[in-house]
Protein backbone atom coordinates (compact mmCIF):
# COMPACT_ATOMS: atom_id res chain seq x y z
CA UNK A 1 0.00 0.00 0.00
CA UNK A 2 1.46 3.39 -0.99
CA UNK A 3 1.59 6.46 1.24
CA UNK A 4 -1.53 8.00 -0.32
CA UNK A 5 -3.57 4.85 0.30
CA UNK A 6 -2.36 4.66 3.90
CA UNK A 7 -3.39 8.29 4.36
CA UNK A 8 -6.86 7.54 2.97
CA UNK A 9 -7.28 4.45 5.19
CA UNK A 10 -6.35 6.50 8.25
CA UNK A 11 -8.86 9.24 7.34
CA UNK A 12 -11.63 6.72 6.63
CA UNK A 13 -10.96 4.78 9.82
CA UNK A 14 -11.18 7.99 11.84
CA UNK A 15 -14.53 8.74 10.22
CA UNK A 16 -15.97 5.28 10.95
CA UNK A 17 -14.74 5.31 14.54
CA UNK A 18 -16.83 8.43 15.13
CA UNK A 19 -19.84 7.58 12.97
CA UNK A 20 -21.77 4.39 12.46
CA UNK A 21 -23.78 4.58 9.21
CA UNK A 22 -27.56 4.22 9.61
CA UNK A 23 -28.64 0.66 8.94
CA UNK A 24 -30.51 0.07 5.66
CA UNK A 25 -34.13 -1.03 5.85
CA UNK A 26 -34.24 -4.78 6.72
CA UNK A 27 -30.44 -4.79 6.66
CA UNK A 28 -30.30 -8.39 7.91
CA UNK A 29 -31.84 -9.52 4.60
CA UNK A 30 -29.31 -7.69 2.46
CA UNK A 31 -25.99 -8.70 0.95
CA UNK A 32 -23.06 -6.31 1.50
CA UNK A 33 -20.01 -5.68 -0.65
CA UNK A 34 -16.79 -3.76 -0.05
CA UNK A 35 -13.81 -2.49 -2.01
CA UNK A 36 -10.53 -1.56 -0.35
CA UNK A 37 -7.60 0.75 -0.96
CA UNK A 38 -5.11 -2.11 -1.02
CA UNK A 39 -7.07 -4.67 -3.10
CA UNK A 40 -8.27 -4.76 -6.71
CA UNK A 41 -11.31 -6.98 -6.12
CA UNK A 42 -14.66 -6.60 -4.37
CA UNK A 43 -15.44 -8.55 -1.23
CA UNK A 44 -19.11 -9.49 -1.38
CA UNK A 45 -21.57 -12.22 -0.32
CA UNK A 46 -21.35 -10.78 3.19
CA UNK A 47 -24.27 -10.32 5.54
CA UNK A 48 -24.78 -9.08 9.10
CA UNK A 49 -27.29 -9.91 11.77
CA UNK A 50 -26.15 -7.10 14.06
CA UNK A 51 -25.35 -3.50 13.25
CA UNK A 52 -22.37 -3.67 15.59
CA UNK A 53 -20.72 -6.25 13.34
CA UNK A 54 -21.04 -4.03 10.27
CA UNK A 55 -19.64 -1.08 12.18
CA UNK A 56 -16.75 -3.18 13.46
CA UNK A 57 -15.78 -4.16 9.89
CA UNK A 58 -15.88 -0.53 8.76
CA UNK A 59 -13.59 0.55 11.59
CA UNK A 60 -11.15 -2.32 11.33
CA UNK A 61 -10.83 -2.46 7.54
CA UNK A 62 -11.76 1.10 6.50
CA UNK A 63 -13.07 0.16 3.04
CA UNK A 64 -12.85 2.61 0.17
CA UNK A 65 -16.37 1.78 -1.02
CA UNK A 66 -19.33 0.16 0.76
CA UNK A 67 -22.41 -1.31 -0.89
CA UNK A 68 -25.59 -3.15 0.04
CA UNK A 69 -27.92 -5.11 -2.19
CA UNK A 70 -31.11 -3.55 -3.48
CA UNK A 71 -32.57 -7.04 -3.05
CA UNK A 72 -33.73 -8.90 0.03
CA UNK A 73 -32.69 -12.56 0.42
CA UNK A 74 -33.53 -15.49 2.64
CA UNK A 75 -29.79 -16.19 3.02
CA UNK A 76 -27.95 -13.02 1.93
CA UNK A 77 -24.51 -14.30 2.92
CA UNK A 78 -24.69 -17.42 0.71
CA UNK A 79 -21.85 -17.80 -1.79
CA UNK A 80 -24.03 -18.00 -4.92
CA UNK A 81 -27.03 -16.00 -6.08
CA UNK A 82 -29.13 -19.15 -6.37
CA UNK A 83 -28.46 -20.10 -2.76
CA UNK A 84 -29.42 -16.65 -1.50
CA UNK A 85 -33.11 -17.11 -2.47
CA UNK A 86 -34.38 -13.75 -3.77
CA UNK A 87 -37.36 -12.26 -1.90
CA UNK A 88 -37.80 -8.93 -3.71
CA UNK A 89 -35.90 -5.72 -4.36
CA UNK A 90 -36.21 -1.97 -3.91
CA UNK A 91 -36.89 0.01 -7.05
CA UNK A 92 -33.81 2.17 -7.62
CA UNK A 93 -33.36 5.21 -9.83
CA UNK A 94 -29.76 6.27 -10.40
CA UNK A 95 -28.95 9.63 -11.96
CA UNK A 96 -25.29 10.29 -12.66
CA UNK A 97 -23.44 13.07 -14.46
CA UNK A 98 -22.65 10.57 -17.24
CA UNK A 99 -26.29 10.92 -18.33
CA UNK A 100 -26.21 14.70 -18.71
CA UNK A 101 -25.61 16.36 -22.05
CA UNK A 102 -22.57 18.64 -21.83
CA UNK A 103 -21.45 17.39 -18.42
CA UNK A 104 -17.98 16.58 -19.72
CA UNK A 105 -17.32 20.31 -20.10
CA UNK A 106 -18.50 21.25 -16.60
CA UNK A 107 -16.50 21.74 -13.44
CA UNK A 108 -17.26 19.26 -10.67
CA UNK A 109 -19.45 21.70 -8.71
CA UNK A 110 -21.41 22.72 -11.81
CA UNK A 111 -21.91 19.07 -12.68
CA UNK A 112 -23.27 18.27 -9.22
CA UNK A 113 -25.69 21.21 -9.41
CA UNK A 114 -26.92 20.09 -12.85
CA UNK A 115 -27.45 16.51 -11.62
CA UNK A 116 -29.40 17.78 -8.61
CA UNK A 117 -31.65 19.81 -10.91
CA UNK A 118 -32.32 16.70 -13.01
CA UNK A 119 -33.03 14.61 -9.91
CA UNK A 120 -35.57 17.17 -8.70
CA UNK A 121 -37.22 17.05 -12.14
CA UNK A 122 -37.26 13.25 -12.06
CA UNK A 123 -38.93 13.35 -8.65
CA UNK A 124 -41.44 16.10 -9.41
CA UNK A 125 -42.45 15.08 -12.93
CA UNK A 126 -42.24 11.30 -12.79
CA UNK A 127 -41.87 9.63 -9.37
CA UNK A 128 -44.20 12.00 -7.47
CA UNK A 129 -46.08 13.07 -10.61
CA UNK A 130 -46.95 10.45 -13.21
CA UNK A 131 -46.04 7.37 -11.12
CA UNK A 132 -47.85 8.64 -8.03
CA UNK A 133 -45.30 7.82 -5.32
CA UNK A 134 -45.42 10.05 -2.25
CA UNK A 135 -42.32 11.67 -0.73
CA UNK A 136 -42.64 9.18 2.14
CA UNK A 137 -42.23 6.32 -0.37
CA UNK A 138 -38.91 7.59 -1.75
CA UNK A 139 -35.52 7.77 -0.03
CA UNK A 140 -33.03 10.08 -1.73
CA UNK A 141 -29.28 9.57 -1.43
CA UNK A 142 -26.31 11.61 -2.65
CA UNK A 143 -23.93 8.98 -4.01
CA UNK A 144 -20.78 10.67 -2.72
CA UNK A 145 -19.52 10.89 -6.28
CA UNK A 146 -21.33 12.41 -9.23
CA UNK A 147 -25.01 11.80 -8.72
CA UNK A 148 -28.03 10.77 -6.70
CA UNK A 149 -30.07 7.64 -6.05
CA UNK A 150 -33.78 7.39 -5.33
CA UNK A 151 -34.91 4.24 -3.46
CA UNK A 152 -38.58 3.19 -3.63
CA UNK A 153 -39.56 0.35 -1.32
CA UNK A 154 -43.35 0.29 -1.30
CA UNK A 155 -44.77 -3.27 -1.21
CA UNK A 156 -46.20 -2.86 -4.73
CA UNK A 157 -42.75 -2.58 -6.36
CA UNK A 158 -40.73 -5.15 -4.40
CA UNK A 159 -41.67 -8.17 -6.52
CA UNK A 160 -41.37 -6.46 -9.90
CA UNK A 161 -38.99 -8.28 -12.23
CA UNK A 162 -36.50 -6.83 -14.67
CA UNK A 163 -38.93 -6.54 -17.62
CA UNK A 164 -41.50 -4.66 -15.54
CA UNK A 165 -38.83 -2.30 -14.23
CA UNK A 166 -37.59 -1.75 -17.79
CA UNK A 167 -41.09 -0.62 -18.76
CA UNK A 168 -40.93 2.00 -16.00
CA UNK A 169 -37.58 3.21 -17.38
CA UNK A 170 -39.01 3.31 -20.91
CA UNK A 171 -41.92 5.40 -19.68
CA UNK A 172 -39.70 7.91 -17.89
CA UNK A 173 -37.29 8.23 -20.83
CA UNK A 174 -40.06 8.24 -23.43
CA UNK A 175 -38.53 5.22 -25.15
CA UNK A 176 -40.89 3.79 -27.76
CA UNK A 177 -43.33 6.70 -27.49
CA UNK A 178 -45.40 6.64 -30.70
CA UNK A 179 -46.23 9.90 -32.45
CA UNK A 180 -49.37 8.26 -33.86
CA UNK A 181 -50.57 7.62 -30.30
CA UNK A 182 -49.82 11.14 -29.05
CA UNK A 183 -51.03 12.91 -32.20
CA UNK A 184 -53.50 10.41 -33.72
CA UNK A 185 -54.88 10.75 -37.23
CA UNK A 186 -58.61 11.21 -37.59
CA UNK A 187 -60.90 12.25 -40.40
CA UNK A 188 -62.37 15.73 -40.41
CA UNK A 189 -64.32 17.84 -42.89
CA UNK A 190 -62.45 20.80 -44.31
CA UNK A 191 -64.75 23.47 -45.77
CA UNK A 192 -63.71 26.21 -48.17
CA UNK A 193 -66.46 28.37 -49.63
CA UNK A 194 -69.12 26.16 -51.23
CA UNK A 195 -66.81 23.19 -51.26
CA UNK A 196 -65.87 20.72 -48.56
CA UNK A 197 -63.85 17.55 -48.47
CA UNK A 198 -62.99 14.88 -45.98
CA UNK A 199 -59.46 15.36 -44.73
CA UNK A 200 -57.19 13.16 -42.60
CA UNK A 201 -55.47 15.30 -39.97
CA UNK A 202 -53.56 14.79 -36.76
CA UNK A 203 -55.15 15.63 -33.43
CA UNK A 204 -53.69 17.46 -30.44
CA UNK A 205 -53.97 15.79 -27.00
CA UNK A 206 -56.83 17.35 -25.00
CA UNK A 207 -56.16 19.86 -22.23
CA UNK A 208 -57.09 17.30 -19.55
CA UNK A 209 -54.74 14.60 -20.90
CA UNK A 210 -52.24 13.04 -18.53
CA UNK A 211 -48.74 11.63 -18.74
CA UNK A 212 -46.86 11.91 -21.99
CA UNK A 213 -49.88 13.26 -23.89
CA UNK A 214 -50.10 16.18 -21.48
CA UNK A 215 -46.35 16.65 -21.67
CA UNK A 216 -46.32 16.73 -25.48
CA UNK A 217 -49.33 19.06 -25.66
CA UNK A 218 -47.54 21.51 -23.37
CA UNK A 219 -44.40 21.14 -25.52
CA UNK A 220 -46.40 21.99 -28.66
CA UNK A 221 -47.80 25.15 -27.11
CA UNK A 222 -44.28 26.22 -26.12
CA UNK A 223 -43.04 25.35 -29.60
CA UNK A 224 -45.63 27.66 -31.18
CA UNK A 225 -44.39 30.51 -28.99
CA UNK A 226 -40.80 29.72 -29.93
CA UNK A 227 -41.51 29.55 -33.68
CA UNK A 228 -43.64 32.67 -34.02
CA UNK A 229 -41.75 35.51 -35.67
CA UNK A 230 -38.76 33.31 -36.57
CA UNK A 231 -37.42 32.59 -40.04
CA UNK A 232 -36.77 29.25 -41.70
CA UNK A 233 -32.98 29.45 -41.35
CA UNK A 234 -33.18 30.23 -37.62
CA UNK A 235 -35.48 27.30 -36.99
CA UNK A 236 -33.33 24.91 -39.03
CA UNK A 237 -30.30 25.85 -36.96
CA UNK A 238 -32.26 25.37 -33.73
CA UNK A 239 -34.02 22.09 -34.54
CA UNK A 240 -31.83 19.38 -36.15
CA UNK A 241 -34.81 17.44 -37.53
CA UNK A 242 -35.55 20.37 -39.87
CA UNK A 243 -32.08 20.45 -41.40
CA UNK A 244 -33.04 17.95 -44.07
CA UNK A 245 -35.96 20.16 -45.14
CA UNK A 246 -35.72 22.98 -47.64
CA UNK A 247 -36.00 26.59 -46.50
CA UNK A 248 -39.09 26.84 -48.67
CA UNK A 249 -40.83 23.94 -46.90
CA UNK A 250 -40.05 25.32 -43.44
CA UNK A 251 -41.17 28.81 -44.47
CA UNK A 252 -44.43 27.37 -45.78
CA UNK A 253 -45.06 25.63 -42.45
CA UNK A 254 -44.49 28.91 -40.63
CA UNK A 255 -46.80 30.75 -42.98
CA UNK A 256 -49.52 28.15 -42.50
CA UNK A 257 -49.14 28.30 -38.72
CA UNK A 258 -49.12 32.04 -38.16
CA UNK A 259 -50.89 33.74 -41.06
CA UNK A 260 -54.27 34.99 -39.83
CA UNK A 261 -57.57 34.15 -41.44
CA UNK A 262 -60.22 36.37 -39.94
CA UNK A 263 -57.97 37.25 -37.03
CA UNK A 264 -57.25 33.68 -35.91
CA UNK A 265 -54.01 31.91 -36.80
CA UNK A 266 -53.79 28.19 -37.54
CA UNK A 267 -51.69 27.76 -34.38
CA UNK A 268 -54.51 29.26 -32.30
CA UNK A 269 -57.05 27.16 -34.18
CA UNK A 270 -55.07 23.96 -33.44
CA UNK A 271 -55.16 24.73 -29.72
CA UNK A 272 -58.88 25.56 -29.66
CA UNK A 273 -60.08 22.79 -31.99
CA UNK A 274 -57.62 20.08 -31.03
CA UNK A 275 -56.98 19.33 -34.71
CA UNK A 276 -54.18 20.20 -37.15
CA UNK A 277 -56.58 20.32 -40.07
CA UNK A 278 -55.52 23.87 -41.00
CA UNK A 279 -52.04 22.61 -41.90
CA UNK A 280 -50.93 20.70 -44.97
CA UNK A 281 -49.90 17.10 -44.46
CA UNK A 282 -46.21 18.00 -44.94
CA UNK A 283 -46.39 20.80 -42.36
CA UNK A 284 -48.12 18.53 -39.87
CA UNK A 285 -45.41 15.91 -40.22
CA UNK A 286 -42.62 18.50 -39.84
CA UNK A 287 -44.22 19.87 -36.69
CA UNK A 288 -44.65 16.41 -35.15
CA UNK A 289 -41.09 15.47 -36.14
CA UNK A 290 -39.68 18.48 -34.29
CA UNK A 291 -41.66 17.51 -31.20
CA UNK A 292 -40.68 13.86 -31.41
CA UNK A 293 -36.99 14.17 -32.29
CA UNK A 294 -35.89 17.54 -30.91
CA UNK A 295 -38.24 18.44 -28.05
CA UNK A 296 -39.03 15.06 -26.50
CA UNK A 297 -35.39 14.31 -25.50
CA UNK A 298 -35.24 17.60 -23.59
CA UNK A 299 -38.35 16.86 -21.51
CA UNK A 300 -37.78 13.12 -20.97
CA UNK A 301 -36.46 11.92 -17.63
CA UNK A 302 -32.91 10.61 -17.23
CA UNK A 303 -32.17 7.36 -15.39
CA UNK A 304 -29.53 4.66 -15.58
CA UNK A 305 -31.48 1.76 -17.10
CA UNK A 306 -29.18 -1.10 -15.91
CA UNK A 307 -29.44 0.06 -12.28
CA UNK A 308 -33.25 0.25 -12.27
CA UNK A 309 -33.81 -3.04 -14.10
CA UNK A 310 -31.26 -5.14 -12.15
CA UNK A 311 -33.09 -6.84 -9.28
CA UNK A 312 -29.84 -8.02 -7.66
CA UNK A 313 -27.85 -4.81 -7.82
CA UNK A 314 -25.45 -3.49 -5.20
CA UNK A 315 -25.89 0.20 -4.35
CA UNK A 316 -23.82 2.52 -2.17
CA UNK A 317 -24.39 2.31 1.57
CA UNK A 318 -25.84 5.58 2.93
CA UNK A 319 -23.60 7.06 5.59
CA UNK A 320 -20.44 5.50 4.14
CA UNK A 321 -17.59 7.34 2.39
CA UNK A 322 -16.85 7.41 -1.32
CA UNK A 323 -13.27 6.29 -1.93
CA UNK A 324 -12.76 8.48 -5.00
CA UNK A 325 -13.88 11.76 -3.42
CA UNK A 326 -13.75 11.34 0.36
CA UNK A 327 -17.32 12.66 0.45
CA UNK A 328 -20.14 11.11 2.45
CA UNK A 329 -22.95 9.12 0.87
CA UNK A 330 -25.71 11.29 2.33
CA UNK A 331 -29.35 10.20 2.87
CA UNK A 332 -31.74 13.09 2.22
CA UNK A 333 -35.42 13.89 2.20
CA UNK A 334 -37.04 15.94 -0.56
CA UNK A 335 -36.81 19.27 1.26
CA UNK A 336 -33.22 18.55 2.26
CA UNK A 337 -32.26 17.86 -1.35
CA UNK A 338 -33.30 21.32 -2.51
CA UNK A 339 -30.77 23.13 -0.30
CA UNK A 340 -28.09 20.44 -0.38
CA UNK A 341 -24.55 21.44 -1.44
CA UNK A 342 -22.38 18.29 -1.66
CA UNK A 343 -19.11 20.23 -1.61
CA UNK A 344 -20.06 21.64 1.79
CA UNK A 345 -22.65 19.32 3.32
CA UNK A 346 -21.02 16.01 2.31
CA UNK A 347 -17.52 16.86 3.55
CA UNK A 348 -16.88 14.96 6.83
CA UNK A 349 -15.70 17.11 9.72
CA UNK A 350 -13.65 14.12 10.90
CA UNK A 351 -11.00 14.75 8.22
CA UNK A 352 -9.97 17.83 10.18
CA UNK A 353 -8.21 21.02 9.12
CA UNK A 354 -4.60 20.08 9.82
CA UNK A 355 -2.29 20.98 6.95
CA UNK A 356 -1.17 18.15 4.68
CA UNK A 357 1.49 18.48 2.00
CA UNK A 358 0.46 17.11 -1.38
CA UNK A 359 2.01 17.06 -4.83
CA UNK A 360 -0.38 17.99 -7.62
CA UNK A 361 -0.32 15.72 -10.67
CA UNK A 362 -1.37 18.73 -12.77
CA UNK A 363 -2.45 22.30 -12.13
CA UNK A 364 -6.07 22.41 -10.96
CA UNK A 365 -8.76 24.64 -9.50
CA UNK A 366 -10.88 22.85 -6.89
CA UNK A 367 -13.83 24.03 -4.85
CA UNK A 368 -14.51 22.61 -1.38
CA UNK A 369 -16.17 23.89 1.80
CA UNK A 370 -17.07 27.17 0.13
CA UNK A 371 -13.50 27.95 -0.87
CA UNK A 372 -11.82 27.86 -4.26
CA UNK A 373 -8.26 26.54 -4.34
CA UNK A 374 -5.84 27.20 -7.21
CA UNK A 375 -3.25 24.45 -6.95
CA UNK A 376 0.02 23.50 -8.62
CA UNK A 377 3.19 21.65 -7.65
CA UNK A 378 3.64 21.03 -3.92
CA UNK A 379 0.89 22.51 -1.76
CA UNK A 380 0.01 22.65 1.93
CA UNK A 381 -3.76 22.06 2.08
CA UNK A 382 -6.36 21.25 4.77
CA UNK A 383 -6.68 17.52 5.43
CA UNK A 384 -10.28 17.46 4.10
CA UNK A 385 -9.03 18.85 0.78
CA UNK A 386 -6.07 16.43 0.77
CA UNK A 387 -8.48 13.47 1.05
CA UNK A 388 -10.54 14.88 -1.80
CA UNK A 389 -7.52 15.51 -4.04
CA UNK A 390 -5.89 12.13 -3.41
CA UNK A 391 -9.20 10.31 -3.86
CA UNK A 392 -9.80 12.02 -7.21
CA UNK A 393 -6.17 11.34 -8.20
CA UNK A 394 -5.49 15.04 -8.60
CA UNK A 395 -2.62 14.76 -6.16
CA UNK A 396 -0.40 12.36 -4.27
CA UNK A 397 0.88 12.62 -0.73
CA UNK A 398 4.14 14.59 -0.89
CA UNK A 399 7.24 12.66 0.09
CA UNK A 400 8.89 13.69 3.32
CA UNK A 401 12.31 15.20 3.44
Amino acid sequence: MDAGSRFMVKAFRRYYRERAPPLPHRFGRREFGFMFFDRSYMQRHTSFSRGEDLHSLLVSQAPAHCYHSTAYYQTPGAATMEEKSWMGADLIFDLDADHLHGAEGMEYGEMLEAVKTEMLRLLDDYLFGDLGFSPEDVSIVFSGGRGYHAHVRTPEVLRLGGPERREIVDYITGTGLLADWVFPHSRTVLSKGRYSREYKARGLPPADAGGWRRRMRTAMLSLFEDMEGEGAKELKSRYPSLQGRTDKAVAKMLEELFSSDGGTSAAENIVSSGMMAALSKKSQEMLVEVLEKDIKPTIAGEVDEPVTTDVKRLIRLPGSLHGKTGLMVVPLDYDGLRGFDPLVDAVPDTHGDDSVKVTMRADAEVELLGQRFVLSGDEEVPASLAVHLIGRRFASLASKG
